[in-house]
């Protein structure tokens, strides 16, 4: 059976491999995983058509050059899929490119299974993207709110519950680190323009946090070879802050008292693994402008996935003109002085995420499609 996954980054690449995994545990049929993606989906016996390094753009305005590229991939890989149709095509995310590409397949007549999993706008849903979804394509999302959006607007949508809560288990509590010091992991983001706007701020607060907290220690996760290599050149310049670079956000948050993460999943992975965290995020302020008019409209009151599962402000968010070296330092303070205060305002987080089988019932369901 060839099955072919469609992503657009690193999150969705993690999602991919972890569901293609549990496919392979479940089907009695040997399974060819191909499609769009990169490194991970490689390391994890893809064969990979299309590399995504460097598709990733933060926000709409950045990945306007991108957009005739990718247009331009697009309907190869539609074509591709016309010419020679696998049993079963799976998009994961990223919007931008996986809903024009399950629409132009549609168009040429490719007839076989589209599952959408984790539909985009999941926390921003717009009913026009919403009904192009369904038309298209099998919906499956990973949020509860999201599944209601559409059933409010008549359609529907798949939920078995977030495959992280099936994937990551808690770790034991631990006490606060000693006054002097601790382990902060830094998860500046996984884009180019993510780097480049939180890796200052982010080297100046760890700069005022050694001074007292002189053995400190601050542990950064590169999401990808490129992504090191660029944190590396701005520890370089730092020069008088030291910091150790690891691969991925879990190996730094396995080893962390506490940490700084750019929103995202990174921000789930350390809920579920029991690591208190402050979320952050700096854009261009056009991009800001038109995410605090959309926010309000929605009527929206965090960013950060944790505190919008739970709906309430448990982890510290800090945005814009707020991320400021000071004012990191001052909220992880208040959590290493006293990280359980955090943890146990998380107590209900997994549950909320669905039943701890998730990741095994979507791979049972996406398994059905390409046999239905």
């Amino acid at each position: 059976m060839r099955v072919f996954f469609s992503t657009g980054e690193p999150s969705g690449e993690y999602h991919a491999v972890e569901l293609a995994g549990a496919m392979r545990k479940q089907s009695a049929r040997e399974i060819e995983f191909e499609g769009i993606g990169a490194e991970r989906m490689r390391g994890a016996g893809f064969h990979v058509h299309v590399d995504t390094r460097g598709w990733a753009s933060l926000g709409w305005i950045e990945a306007l050059a991108k957009i005739p590229p990718l247009l331009a991939i697009m309907l190869k890989t539609a074509l591709r899929l016309r010419l020679n149709p696998p049993e079963l095509v799976v998009l994961v995310d990223f919007g931008a490119f996986n809903l024009r590409l399950a629409r132009q397949l549609r168009r040429t007549g490719y007839r076989g299974p589209i599952v959408y999993y984790i539909p985009p706008g999941a926390w921003l849903d717009r009913v026009r993207a919403a009904h192009m979804v369904a038309n298209a394509t099998k919906p499956l999302t990973v949020f509860t709110h999201q599944r209601d959006f559409y059933a409010g607007l008549g359609l529907h949508a798949d939920f078995f519950g977030h495959p992280l809560a099936s994937l990551i288990a808690q770790r034991p509590s631990r006490p606060a680190p000693p006054h002097d010091g601790g382990v902060v992991a830094i998860l500046p983001g996984s884009r180019r323009a993510e780097i480049e706007r939180h890796m200052r701020p982010l080297l100046d607060a760890a700069r005022g946090f050694r001074i007292e907290r002189p053995r400190l220690e601050f542990v950064v996760g590169a999401a990808n070879a490129d992504v090191r290599a660029l944190i590396e050149e701005y520890a370089a310049r730092a020069g008088d802050v030291r910091v150790r670079i690891v691969d991925g956000a879990r190996a730094a948050l396995e080893v962390a008292d506490a940490a700084w993460i750019a929103s995202g999943t990174a921000v789930l992975e350390a809920a579920l693994i029991g690591v208190p965290s402050v979320i952050f995020y700096v854009t261009s302020e056009t991009q800001a402008r038109m995410a605090r008019r959309m926010y309000a409209k929605l009527g929206g009151r965090w960013i950060g996935l944790p505190n919008l599962v739970l709906q309430r402000g448990v982890i510290p968010e800090l945005w814009q003109e707020n991320a400021t070296a000071s004012a990191l330092v001052e909220e992880l303070r208040k959590i290493l002085i006293d990280p359980s205060a955090q943890i146990e305002q998380l107590a209900g987080l997994r549950a909320a995420l669905g039943p701890p089988d998730a990741l095994e019932r979507i791979a049972r369901f996406v398994l059905q499609q390409a046999h239905a």
